[in-house]
């Protein structure tokens, strides 16, 4: 259930915030999986949607992720395949992003994009 309170939406007591990473149940058949939220924390609060990248293991070329930034197993985002979706299904938050690693993952999500300033 959500709770819109001054801009600030609320699942269950838990806010959700860039760099977060929540289980994220796609389409039947996939399983919850862990995505990263790419959206700024002041548009969080006014959309039912956030874009996110899910976080798979085995694609060398993504932002590397690993014990260290709260995952349970080496893993990569991928942000080739950043996707908007739905703010009410997200799960449980697993971990959060450093500012530095959310860098990286910007910085990478820029390059899928094409939006390199070179």
């Amino acid at each position: 259930m959500w709770i819109y309170l001054i801009g600030i939406e609320r699942q269950f007591g838990r806010r959700n915030s860039q760099g977060d990473i929540r289980l994220y149940r796609f389409a039947p058949p996939d399983k919850a999986t862990p995505v990263v939220i790419l959206i700024r924390d002041n548009a969080l609060g006014y959309l039912s949607t956030a874009t996110v990248a899910p976080v798979i293991r085995g694609v060398p070329s993504e932002v590397r992720l690993g014990e260290e930034d709260g995952m349970k197993a080496p893993c990569v985002v991928n942000l080739h395949n950043a996707v908007t979706v739905s703010q009410g299904r997200f799960g449980k938050r697993v971990a959060h992003l450093s500012p530095p690693r959310m860098r990286e993952v910007c910085a990478a999500l820029s390059f899928s994009l094409g939006c390199d300033p070179d």
